[in-house]
């Protein structure tokens, strides 16, 4: 069996797959009356998963070792662990919506990998010395998963700011932390709409459906928001919380791992790397956000916002730093 040519007919199946779903979703939005879409949409993100990973197996029966060693290999990884998140989110809340937000951002990193990228990049090459060792397949493949799920927690962040119109509402989910609202606290003019979703408030909201609406005083500009968005609105907020509380873990045990691997490689523990550095900073901005959501009950809009400049610091952390410059973990890149 050819595995070179296997894997150009995987890749380009992946990308074709991905577009296809993401417009299947993207329909199954626009008009939710059709039932069948939702099902096309799951079957064409688990196919799309199946075939990135035959694709990643491929390419590790041929290149002898695990794929993560330059660009192509790691963007179908983390487009494989945004797939295999995507599916994990869709289930935990039950809604077909997940995808509108995910497809677009696999779509988009397979059609990079498959048709931007040179064949010289695309093709797999000996590896250099610093990457010969076990650690390989455990920290690079921890980091670039801890990726992929952080970046479906935030896409699903961005989602919620798109929903509710960038409104400061108020969820009471069961996404809340020791600090998280209270029914009784007092009104003023600059009080949020809060989506809630019990029968009865002591504050005056009215109910809708099965989710009450604390209106806004007349003062407020706010635009109110239906039963529909608002229930969708707490959904999004729950599993962008849950999916980035497991993404976190993930990334604290790669860098740790990171941290032991450059020891044996290069005799020191941090070097102040830019990718170290940006590794960092990743932390420290999902950290800030868990802390907000656990210690001091955020939810809604401000959380989202730091999920939001989350995927962007995530980004930066995973190309630009290998785009704006150099250092130890440039090899098998851009420069």
């Amino acid at each position: 069996m050819d595995l070179v040519a296997l894997q150009g007919l995987l890749d380009n199946a992946s990308f074709a797959v991905l577009f296809v779903t993401m417009l299947v979703y993207w329909v199954g939005a626009a008009f939710p009356g059709i039932p069948v879409l939702s099902g096309l949409g799951t079957t064409g993100m688990a196919i799309a998963n199946i075939t990135m990973a035959a694709l990643l197996a491929a390419r590790w029966l041929e290149a002898g070792y695990f794929p993560l060693s330059n660009l192509y290999e790691s963007l179908f990884f983390l487009a494989w662990g945004i797939t295999t998140m995507h599916l994990i989110a869709e289930n935990m809340s039950k809604s077909r919506l997940v995808g509108v937000a995910t497809a677009p951002v696999a779509m988009g990193i397979t059609a990079f990998a498959a048709l931007s990228l040179s064949d010289d990049m695309q093709a797999s090459a000996p590896l250099v010395p610093a990457l010969k060792s076990n650690w390989l397949m455990m920290h690079v493949s921890v980091m670039m998963f801890s990726y992929a799920t952080l970046m479906v927690g935030s896409v699903l962040a961005i989602a919620f700011l798109l929903v509710t119109r960038g409104q400061n509402i108020e969820l009471r989910g069961s996404s809340v932390g020791t600090g998280a609202y209270r029914l009784t606290r007092s009104q003023s003019p600059e009080t949020p709409a809060v989506a809630n979703p019990i029968s009865t408030a002591s504050d005056g909201s009215q109910l809708r459906g099965s989710t009450a609406v604390l209106e806004a005083p007349s003062t407020s500009t706010s635009v109110s928001l239906s039963p529909q968005r608002l229930s969708l609105a707490d959904t999004l907020d729950n599993i962008s919380y849950r999916i980035i509380g497991l993404g976190f873990p993930l990334l604290t045990i790669g860098i740790i791992s990171g941290a032991v691997w450059a020891n044996e490689a290069w005799g020191s523990y941090w070097s102040w790397d830019p990718k170290e550095t940006w590794a960092l900073i990743t932390w420290l901005v999902f950290a800030a956000y868990l802390h907000a959501r656990i210690t001091k009950g955020w939810q809604g809009r401000r959380p989202a916002l730091l999920a939001a400049m989350g995927f962007v610091v995530v980004w930066v952390c995973y190309l630009g730093v290998n785009l704006l410059g150099k250092g130890l973990h440039s090899y098998g890149w851009f420069l």
